[in-house]
């Protein structure tokens, strides 16, 4: 199995982990969203962002283009949630959203 197909699986699958939690209002992401100031009318499309990239990125593995969009999207989404974290000044908490980026900008490079 290629390094990419191992990359993109792990990005998918955090991606998906993280959508769940979201989905399932985790505690311990509710709790830091109120803090960023993130509405919880939000959350359900938060969830099915990450969610859809999940599908995407498997996707991907038959179908390039979709797999690049979805990457894409992701990092986008990603660096975002970087953004909301640093106007909360929440500092402490910006390598969270940097975890789930890594790995889907290691599927981007890999499959370059």
């Amino acid at each position: 199995m290629s390094a990419y197909v191992v990359v993109t699986v792990l990005a998918a699958a955090l991606a998906g982990f993280s959508a769940t939690s979201v989905f399932l209002r985790a505690k311990w992401v509710m709790e830091p969203m109120a803090a960023y100031g993130v509405p919880l009318a939000w959350l359900p499309w938060l969830g099915a962002a990450k969610a859809a990239g999940a599908v995407g990125l498997l996707v991907g593995l038959l179908v390039p283009a979709i797999g690049l969009a979805a990457g894409i999207c992701l990092v986008l989404y990603f660096a975002g949630a970087v953004i909301a974290v640093a106007r909360a000044r929440c500092y402490a908490h910006i390598p969270f959203p940097l975890v789930y980026m890594a790995p889907v900008v290691g599927a981007l490079v890999l499959g370059a």
